[in-house]
Parts: structure tokens; C-alpha cells; sequence
């Protein structure tokens, strides 16, 4: 196994956040897939090359492959876990699923480096694939969702983002790749600003200026923090690598929610949390203000898994 090297990853799955993105869905055309495996390589190098290029203004990015897709694109072998997005509905909660067969995620402090980047991928992979959807990104105040809560306050950090984020020796052949879930999450805002603050601050678990989380027991069985906060059999917490950020405009907005993990199970588990609750009628209660439009399924591989062959 390399003597154990791991193989170098994508740099955008595990980087620190960032003032700006652009997320671009795209399908394939039919027949491309000799084609399109040598151009996502490219584009991958591209853009791990730009990470330094771009250092000043701390660009990442990574380039992800639909579940769905995977075994037309790379015959030979699949991440162990990879499966579509699990689609699930409860009531008047819906997670849909929405599947793409590439997902192309950029970031960075400056939008006209974004722009330019966000074309030249554009560029590199014409005539192979068709841009389905495209969303851009923006930190909101001091890393704030648009309901105005602090998000991602649970995030692993430092070295251990890799830890929850990448795939192991579990499964050696897609070592330093991650599964990535997307849902694009529109809020029902003039609904939720309607709420009084304590109100607000009992839906999501924790205090909306200072952001100090609920006492356990006080936290209500139906906050959001209480439902997607969960523990396995050893009761070790189930920790996913969140790297959403607040998109949209005046029209539609809300969040892009973006988990990665090295394994699928623990975004599975965190949503049916959410959208079936705990099996006595406890669900989130965000879920009455937001709506999510998509679910898709991806696996991000390794930088040098994308580029075997490619010599």
C-alpha cells in the first residue's frame, strides 16, 4: 500500500472557509467518458496548481464524481460506501434527491479570481459535459447562516478535519478521497423573522448573538443541534466536515449545505434525524423554515487516484 503514503487529496475538501464560492453542477454527454476522465484530471491539477498561485487570497477547490456516475466514468472499482443520495420525506418535510454526474467546488477570498476560474474549468471540460446548475456562495457577517445563527460551530478542526473527512485504510484504494452530500437549502426567511428570538434560539439549540449552545437539558427534543448531534453504539460522535456557506439573492436564498466524511452513514443518519426524528415525534423544527431543493450523492477522490493513467 505505498508503504502507507497516503495519497495526496483534493486540496478544497478539508480547507479552512472562505469569503466566496461558486459551486457548478454539470451531466455528461454520452460516450465522452475516455475524454472526460483525462479532462477532470486536468482540472483537478489545475486546480491544486491555483492553491498556490492563488495563496494570498487562500484559493481551494476539488472536483467530485455523481454516485450515480461513477461506474460509467471509472469502470474499475468503487469507493466501498458510495450509493445514491437517500432521499427521504416525513409530512411536509421533503429531502429530495437530485443527482449530478460532476460537481465542481471553488472557493476562495476574492470572486474575480473565482469568476475566472470558474470559466477556465467551464473551458476544460466543453463539449464533454453540459452545466446543469450554478450557484455562488458568500460568507454571511462572522460566518453566520442567513437565519442569522452561527453555522458550522461544531466543525472538526486542525489535523482532524482530515481524520473525518477522508477515507483510510479502510478502504486503501480510495484512500484520501471523502463522500460529499450537497442540498441546497432555500429558507423561508419572512416566515422565520417572524419568530421572537427566543423562539428562534429554542429551534436551533443555541443563543442567536453570542452563539452559546443549550445546556443538554435543556436543548428541546425537536432543536436542530439536539437532532443532528449524534452519537454511535460506543458513543463516540458521528462528525461530518461541513463546508456550507449562504447562497442566492433577494428572490431565492438560503444555505448550500455541504457535507464531507469518509464515510456516507453519518449524513444519512444526521438527516433522517431531521426529517423522521427519533421515533417518538421528535424532528427538527428548522425543517418548517427551510426547504431543501436538491440531495446529491458525490465521491471526491484523491488527487492521484484522478490522475493514474493520466502519465
Amino acid at each position: 500500500m505505498d508503504n502507507q503514503v497516503m495519497p495526496r487529496e483534493q486540496l478544497g475538501v478539508c480547507a479552512e472557509g472562505n469569503l466566496h464560492a461558486v459551486y457548478l453542477m454539470f451531466n455528461a454527454n454520452e460516450g465522452v467518458e475516455q475524454s472526460l476522465r483525462a479532462s477532470l484530471a486536468s482540472v483537478a491539477q489545475y486546480l491544486y496548481d491555483l492553491t498556490d498561485q492563488y495563496a494570498d487570497s487562500a484559493f481551494n477547490g476539488f472536483v467530485a464524481v455523481g454516485a450515480n456516475y461513477w461506474d460509467s466514468l471509472f469502470g474499475q472499482g468503487r469507493p466501498s460506501q458510495l450509493k445514491p443520495f437517500p432521499a427521504m420525506h416525513e409530512g411536509n418535510r421533503e429531502a429530495p434527491a437530485l443527482e449530478y454526474d460532476l460537481f465542481v467546488h471553488l472557493r476562495c477570498d476574492r470572486l474575480d479570481i473565482l469568476h475566472l476560474v470558474a470559466n477556465e474549468v467551464n473551458q476544460m471540460l466543453d463539449e464533454l459535459v453540459e452545466l446543469v446548475d450554478e450557484e455562488r456562495g458568500f460568507r454571511f457577517m462572522d460566518n453566520r447562516d442567513l437565519t442569522g445563527f452561527v453555522d458550522g460551530t461544531e466543525n472538526p478542526r486542525g489535523r482532524h478535519r482530515q481524520d473525518v473527512a477522508l477515507v483510510g485504510d479502510e478502504d486503501p484504494a480510495f484512500r484520501g478521497g471523502a463522500y460529499v452530500h450537497v442540498q441546497k437549502f432555500a429558507h423561508n426567511l419572512s416566515k422565520w423573522h417572524r419568530l421572537p428570538v427566543k423562539k428562534q434560539e429554542d429551534i436551533i439549540g443555541r443563543t442567536k448573538v453570542d452563539n452559546i449552545e443549550y445546556e443538554s437539558a435543556d436543548k428541546p427534543l425537536t432543536s436542530h443541534i439536539k437532532r443532528v448531534n449524534l452519537k454511535d453504539e460506543q458513543g463516540n460522535s458521528m462528525e461530518i466536515l461541513r463546508q456550507s456557506m449562504p447562497y442566492g439573492s433577494v428572490k431565492e436564498q438560503g444555505l448550500m449545505f455541504i457535507s464531507v466524511c469518509r464515510t456516507p452513514s453519518h449524513f444519512e443518519k444526521m438527516l433522517h434525524s431531521m426529517v423522521h426524528g427519533d421515533g417518538e415525534g421528535n424532528h427538527d423544527h428548522l425543517m418548517h423554515f427551510t426547504r431543501a431543493l436538491t440531495g446529491s450523492s458525490f465521491f471526491a477522490p484523491s488527487l492521484d487516484y484522478l490522475l493514474q493513467g493520466q502519465d
